[in-house]
């Protein structure tokens, strides 16, 4: 009778043991590099509490922004090392590291961050030579921002105006200043205030967002509306591959849906903070300043020969570059 009251104690023990463990959470990091009180960050949170919430808290995630987990530069190495189990973060942050997607970083004219986002995720689907950039990582999903425009600490009024100027422009963004005439100096964004205060760059290529989100509004006074040459970024949400094979093909199945309404949602949100930022500026005395169509004209000229160069490099890879650019010239014609 001992041996199986024993024996009883027992089981009842693993049983015990085994419901604990599954009523256990799966726990993730997600590094950021925004700040704790940015938008983006409150983004990262909801879609982590979405996911958590559509799990039935079977998912937890803690949301580490500003960096802490991982800088900015490092977290897409970080989220293959399984530092983070999730990062986001900006491919130009990794020059080189995506050459073919470097496509969508072309200075269409972008005009919204919605737009972009859209037409960033159309094209990972539909071209492998994308697919196999990322293949190191699980993509929840990939975003662009709105227009992204030239803030300085001096007033440009004309491409004359910039050259030589040092402006704040990484990856393959850089080659935009370049061919203005500018002198590109590669940083993340994290990296910007402190390089504009300083005087080590005079300016930056990007859209309104981070004069408000970074406080960069406090040390650049204008606003070059370059609409013309108006370009986006690729953005990334990754996680660890290892971690998402890991999961349970039904939590999978909720981050995915989660994944694929975030794409809209974060579009949305980056065309609120721009405007957002916008406003932040102008309260600031921040002065814009509009091309006219003749000045427009010759700054998109200017920036032309990237889309011949993306192309010849493509095909030197053998890759299919002249489809890509077009398939993102026909996209923003139609959508935008």
């Amino acid at each position: 009778m001992k041996k199986i009251a024993f024996l009883v104690g027992l089981l009842m023990v693993f049983s015990f043991l085994n419901q604990a463990s599954a009523q256990k959470p799966i726990e993730l990091s997600y590094a950021v590099f925004y700040p704790p009180a940015h938008k983006h960050t409150a983004s990262a949170i909801e879609w982590s509490k979405d996911i958590e919430n559509r799990t039935n808290g079977r998912v937890k995630i803690t949301v580490y922004s500003g960096g802490t987990l991982t800088p900015p530069d490092k977290t897409y190495l970080g989220v293959i090392k399984g530092i983070a189990d999730i990062g986001w973060s900006v491919a130009g942050y990794t020059k080189g590291r995506f050459p073919f997607s470097e496509v969508l970083e072309l200075p269409f004219g972008v005009k919204n961050a919605v737009t972009c986002s859209r037409m960033i995720n159309e094209f990972y689907k539909k071209f492998p030579p994308m697919q196999k950039e990322f293949e190191e990582v699980k993509v929840m999903y990939i975003h662009g921002h709105g227009p992204g425009l030239l803030h300085t600490k001096k007033p440009v009024y004309k491409l004359e105006d910039l050259k030589g100027m040092k402006i704040r422009a990484p990856g393959s963004i850089g080659t935009i200043i370049s061919l203005l005439g500018g002198a590109p100096v590669g940083m993340t964004m994290s990296e910007a205030y402190d390089a504009l205060s300083k005087g080590v760059v005079e300016g930056i290529l990007a859209p309104y967002e981070p004069l408000e989100g970074f406080k960069l509004g406090e040390v650049v006074k204008y606003t070059t509306e370059s609409y013309g040459i108006g370009y986006t970024t690729i953005q990334y949400i990754i996680m660890n591959k290892e971690k998402w094979n890991s999961l349970p093909p039904d939590i999978q199945k909720v981050i995915e849906q989660v994944n694929q309404e975030w794409i809209e949602k974060t579009g949305k949100v980056w065309d609120g903070v721009d405007e957002s930022a916008k406003e932040y500026c102008l309260k600031l005395g921040h002065q814009m300043i509009p091309l006219s169509k003749e000045e427009e004209e010759k700054w998109t000229k200017a920036v032309k020969p990237l889309m011949d160069t993306y192309v010849n490099n493509m095909k030197a890879k053998n890759l299919p570059g002249e489809e890509a650019l077009k398939f993102c010239l026909d996209y923003l014609k139609k959508n935008q």
